[in-house]
């Protein structure tokens, strides 16, 4: 049986992108509505650890979908050239999307300061490491796995290189979108987890469908062994940096990421071809499928004024509750926008929808 598939992606990536999704809603909901004397405990530092991974994952998932139109692209004959500007075109979509995003937080949240309308958020990161990692086209897809992983571990280690530059002369807004930040999604080192992300969709569109399977147990064998090893390097009194902070910029943390994302690709490979009903409606594949709108979304709910009394007032009971409804309106929205046209019809034949009758047509 091969794994199903739609018009522009395959369903594990989906079940794994709404399982993002899903992760950064809870760590959201627990860092705007827990109260502050709470925010030590290990339920905490457990949401918040978990609420790190969807960045991973978002990011590795665009570089996989990357690797996908690099791939379209040079088997439809494009000269290298025009690969790389497909690639850097994909970039600008990003970046629209980033800044359009910015502009209406910036108008529910008014007045605000005008410096918000260029925070480097994660759709600035992934525009702009596109626009960068779109280089990697000139490969073809086989060469393509090797020098993303090449350029995704060189990226990784130069995070505390990067961070221990003197950045004082540089603009703020340009040292957040390179240099390791504890409030922006810098180059260094988020953009390691799109290098990875290409790599690993060039593996996939090189693999047949039959060697799929064993592929993806190397895969998730892999992503263990590489949280096993960056977790050891992390722990080892030696560096070979004269400063890294894990949080911040340390290569074990990415590595740590990366393995965790590999082993939950596998999961969701095995899941979607061996444990999902075939056909069945899946609740998690379902915000993959609506990602964006879910992003968009819930950080005007939870950050934005619509729940101003819940902001940091909440035990960790009721926190829990709150992700839950989050979790549960957020899937509503999402399951309507997909079946928008179903909806508007059965409003209409209620007659709960307006819509222009016909003009008559002489004769009729």
């Amino acid at each position: 049986m091969k794994t199903r598939t739609s018009t522009y992606r395959l369903e594990y990536l989906d079940w794994l992108r709404g399982l993002g999704a899903i992760i950064m809603l809870q760590g959201h909901v627990f860092d705007s509505f827990l109260k502050p004397e709470l925010r030590p405990g290990d339920s905490w530092v457990l949401s918040q650890f978990a609420g790190g991974m969807p960045p991973a994952i978002f990011l590795f998932l665009t570089g996989v979908t990357l690797a996908f139109l690099m791939d379209s692209s040079e088997r439809r004959g494009l000269a290298p050239g025009e690969r790389v500007f497909a690639a850097f075109r994909r970039s600008g979509y990003l970046f629209f999307l980033a800044f359009a995003f910015r502009a209406q937080m910036f108008v529910s949240g008014f007045p605000a300061a005008w410096t918000d309308l260029f925070k480097v958020d994660i759709l600035n990161c992934m525009g702009f490491s596109i626009a960068v990692l779109s280089v990697m086209a000139v490969f073809r897809t086989r060469q393509r796995v090797v020098a993303a992983a090449a350029a995704g571990l060189v990226i990784a280690m130069a995070g505390p290189l990067v961070s221990g530059a003197d950045w004082k002369h540089v603009p703020l807004t340009l040292a957040n979108y390179i240099a390791p930040s504890r409030v922006a999604f810098g180059f260094f080192p988020w953009a390691s987890h799109l290098a990875f992300g290409i790599s690993a969709g060039s593996l996939i569109r090189s693999l047949t469908p039959e060697a799929t399977d064993g592929a993806m147990r190397w895969i998730a064998a892999g992503g263990g062994l590489t949280i096993v090893v960056a977790q050891a390097c992390a722990a080892s009194s030696h560096s070979i940096y004269a400063a890294s902070d894990f949080w911040l910029n340390s290569p074990a943390q990415v590595l740590t990421k990366l393995g965790a994302t590999l082993v939950m690709l596998s999961a969701a490979y095995l899941w979607t071809r061996y444990g999902a009903r075939h056909g069945a409606w899946s609740w998690v594949r379902q915000f993959g499928v609506t990602s964006l709108l879910v992003y968009w979304v819930h950080i005007e709910l939870v950050y934005g004024r619509w729940l101003w009394f819940l902001k940091n007032n909440l035990t960790l009971a009721q926190t829990a509750v709150a992700a839950v409804a989050v979790i549960l309106v957020m899937l509503g929205i999402s399951a309507l926008r997909t079946n928008w046209a179903a909806v508007r019809a059965a409003l209409a034949e209620m007659g709960w929808w307006y819509a222009p009758t016909p003009e008559r047509v002489p004769g009729d």
